[in-house]
């Protein structure tokens, strides 16, 4: 094991300015070299500031953005599970161009079977890189999108007086030919009737959809991406029209939405906006509950589990229209189903909009873990957010249960997964009596409050602050990710407590060695490990931002800055990263590079140390402390000492005469030489440098020179343990300024009034340092647990094997064809 190594040290200017002197065209083309890789501005990586976006990252003095309004009416086909619609577009040119054309999004054209995402999707290797593999998941979509007409039939496009407007369909983008061009400061009207086959979301893998309930053959219907949406135009890349292949989400304009959705008489809807008729909708006793939610801080049935159930029973042919108004927003989405519970409460907050009614919407498979949960956890996340941002702009936020699994947002509102599971039959009968009709793990639970925090948080991030998801994935998904986690902590500790690792730093290190990545900065639909990369990767960065490079109080308005300067508005990466900066005056264009346009990872050695007392220059005291040290450090030759345990004597001891002054003088004898030199040495001294070196004598400190090599690549501050001989700690920062001369190693000078026994690098796992078993001077050995391995004999026993007996069910299953390839 090492240890420190005590030595003394010389304080002799002349001399090491020299030296410096002699190695400084070396050093200086070495530092060169790494301040080019790591150290150096950002430059050609970000565009020039200018008329729309400034040097500080605020909108310019020129800042446009467009502006588009929609007047939609909507049926929902129960039966052909089907929508059919048609829209109003009062599409705004807030920008100083003339637009001859405009693109609209046309997002279901995804799964058309001639779509290009269907006709770009690659196949799956095992992990052994050898084997093909088709999922049940695959071959389930592949069957879906063959039985199934899936896409927007357009049945007109039009202008305002509903005359009919030339268009082009490109995948799931289409060109609207103007008749006249569309000058700065104009507006355009666009008339769109349409209609689509709802798709089976657990099939082919949609943000809407539908889930079927099989065993009361029931339906959730939740609606995304369902209408014709005007495309972003922006400053930095005029139309953002790359084709939606499934990941890269959305850009978008904000606008004014009032919605007609009607419906099955017996569903309740949840949506976007306002509801602006709840007499045409709702009974007495819903009105007079949602009244009495409005004015409560914990949730209000406004639909009971009950009267959900009532509507289950049976279905109706007649119909409702539920109004909805939402004002200033990105999207639209909703959801319809005879199955919802619905539950409210308010979330009271200051400033604009107000309060605001939080509500979840739930079928009773969902039992009592959303009823308890859901709409605290979107309080909670309102809570938290605004904190760390602006209050939320909205005046209601709805959670609403529409799969398994997993979530999605839109603006005041979100779909999310995840139900208790429901109790077997055949577990029951060695079970107790009484028993309730579904139990949920812990990471059901947490995944619930997660999934809710995350999509609620979304409402802020991207919904709000409306950065380009197409390009930039993770300035929605890392930036939220971030502020859930920061939300998840001050939900209970140790959230998430049911995985291997809470911390996220602890969780990244795997993903950040892993080869097969690309950097975070890559465009949406090229990242490979999209979610380690998009989400994880980004959220341990600024937490590593805020917890170790800045701080939490120059990080936490820096944040807030950023929020409140881009709030409805389209930010870019360039925006963040200079307002981070202008709002702390601190550099991080080492970060940002490292953490964002490279995939290095955090790896730093703490590979020596050195310890020095500072020479007195006194060979009375100086050859004492020599033969300490060397007694320390070195050890006699083992023959020597072997000789010695055996009795042999040497010839000195034998033969009298032959000792002399040496023998009674050893190297450590004070010479009057060695006297003089050290009277010398003192003349010598400028009058400072003597009281210098006087009080270093005195003060008797400890000075260490601690090596840190930079094996990962990702520049990193150094937080520090430091533990003392007298048995006492101090944390210790250093900052990551410190390897801007040399990004590959560098040595920390110390100086201590005690002598240091240990040092521990990244004591509180706040940089993402993927090997920790380097970060210990002395080293240490790291405790794990190893599980034996006990060897199977695979070799089949046929004969038994043809014994099992196959029963009735086992045939009816084996009726079917099997899924598993063969040649």
């Amino acid at each position: 094991m090492k240890q420190l190594v005590p030595g003394t040290i010389l304080l002799a200017a002349t001399l090491l300015a020299a030296s410096l002197l002699a190695a400084w065209p070396a050093y200086a083309e070495k530092r060169d070299a790494h301040v080019i890789d790591k150290f150096r501005q950002l430059g050609t990586e970000l565009r020039d500031p200018n008329v729309y976006r400034t040097a500080s990252g605020s909108p310019g003095p020129q800042y446009w953005q467009q502006r588009a309004d929609y007047n939609i009416k909507a049926r929902l086909d129960e039966k052909a599970r089907r929508i059919e619609a048609s829209e109003t577009i009062v599409y705004t040119n807030g920008s100083p161009d003339t637009l001859r054309f405009l693109w609209v999004q046309l997002d279901q054209n995804r799964f058309r079977r001639d779509s290009l995402q269907q006709r770009s999707q690659t196949g799956a290797k095992a992990e052994d890189g050898i084997s093909d593999q088709l999922s049940y998941g695959e071959l389930r979509k592949h069957q879906s999108l063959k039985d199934n007409d899936y896409g927007f039939v357009l049945n007109k496009v039009a202008d305002g007086q509903s005359r009919d407007l030339p268009y082009v369909v490109v995948d799931t983008m289409m060109r609207i030919d103007l008749p006249s061009p569309l000058r700065p400061g104009g507006k355009q009207t666009l008339r769109i009737d349409w209609a689509f086959n709802i798709t089976d979301e657990a099939a082919v893998g949609s943000r809407g959809g539908y889930e079927h309930f099989e065993e009361n053959d029931t339906y959730i219907y939740f609606l995304a991406q369902w209408f014709p949406r005007m495309a972003a135009y922006t400053d930095y890349t005029s139309w953002q029209h790359h084709q939606f292949l499934g990941r890269g989400e959305f850009a978008l304009e904000f606008g004014d939405y009032d919605v007609e959705l009607t419906v099955p008489a017996d569903h309740v809807v949840s949506a976007t906006g306002e509801l602006t008729n709840p007499r045409d909708v709702l009974s007495a006793a819903q009105r007079e509950r949602l009244d009495r939610a409005r004015s409560s801080s914990k949730p209000v049935y406004i639909v009971t589990p009950d009267e959900a159930l009532e509507n289950e029973k049976a279905g109706t042919d007649d119909t409702r229209t539920w109004r909805f108004s939402a004002q200033n927003v990105r999207d639209f989405a909703w959801a319809s189903s005879r199955k919802f519970v619905w539950d409210a409460a308010i979330h009271k907050q200051e400033g604009t909009p107000g309060d605001v009614l939080a509500m979840s919407f739930f079928p009773n498979e969902a039992g009592p873990i959303w009823s308890q949960y859901s709409t605290e956890a979107v309080i909670h996340t309102m809570d938290v957010y605004s904190r760390f941002s602006f209050p939320y702009p909205y005046p209601t936020a709805q959670s609403v249960n529409t799969w398994l699994a997993g979530g999605m947002e839109y603006p005041m509102i979100t779909f999310n997964g995840y139900r208790p599971e429901p109790i077997d039959d055949d577990d029951k009968d060695s079970l107790v009596e009484d028993l309730p009709p579904s139990t949920y793990k812990r990471s059901t639970k947490h995944r619930l409050i997660g999934v809710i925090i995350h999509e609620i948080g979304h409402i802020y991030f991207p919904m709000t602050v409306n950065s380009d998801e197409r390009q930039w994935t993770w300035m929605d998904e890392g930036i939220n990710s971030f502020l859930e986690h920061l939300a998840e902590v001050e939900w209970e500790e140790n959230f998430h407590d049911y995985a291997e690792k809470v911390s996220i730093l602890d969780r990244i290190g795997p993903y950040m060695i892993s080869e097969n990545q690309v950097p975070v900065m890559s465009q949406s639909d090229s990242i490979l490990q999209f979610g380690p990369n998009a989400y994880t990767k980004p959220a341990a960065a600024l937490l590593v931002l805020r917890e170790t490079v800045m701080g939490r109080e120059l990080f936490d308005f820096a944040f807030k800055e950023y929020a409140r300067r881009w709030r409805f508005k389209r930010p870019t990466p360039e925006d963040f990263f200079r307002t981070m900066e202008d709002a702390s005056a601190v550099d991080l264009d080492w970060f940002w590079r490292g953490w964002f346009y490279t995939t290095d990872h955090v790896d730093v050695d703490l590979s020596s140390i050195r310890e020095y007392r500072v020479s007195s220059m006194d060979p009375r005291i100086e050859n004492e402390a020599r033969r300490e040290l060397d007694a320390l450090l070195t050890r006699e030759p083992i023959e020597q000492a072997r000789n010695r345990e055996e009795g042999r004597k040497t010839r000195l001891d034998r033969v009298e005469g032959l000792e002399d002054f040496y023998n009674e003088n050893d190297k450590y004898t004070v010479s009057n030489q060695a006297l003089k030199s050290y009277v010398d040495y003192l003349e010598g001294l400028e009058p400072w440098e003597r009281r210098t070196l006087e009080r270093a004598v005195a003060d008797a400190e400890y000075v260490y020179f601690v090596d840190f090599e930079n094996k990962g690549g990702l520049l990193s501050a150094l937080p520090l343990k430091l533990t003392f001989a007298d048995g006492s700690e101090e944390d210790y920062m250093v900052p990551a300024e410190v390897w801007r001369r040399n990004g590959e190693k560098v040595t920390k000078l110390f100086v201590f009034p005690k002598q240091l026994s240990a040092i521990e690098l990244d004591p509180h796992h706040q940089t993402a340092d993927v090997d920790r078993a380097n970060n210990y001077y002395p080293r240490r050995i790291l405790p794990s647990r190893l599980e034996l391995f006990k060897y199977e004999n695979k070799d089949r026993d046929l004969m038994l094997e043809m014994l099992e007996e196959l029963k009735d069910d086992d045939k009816e299953v084996l009726s079917g064809k099997p899924v598993p390839l063969t040649r």
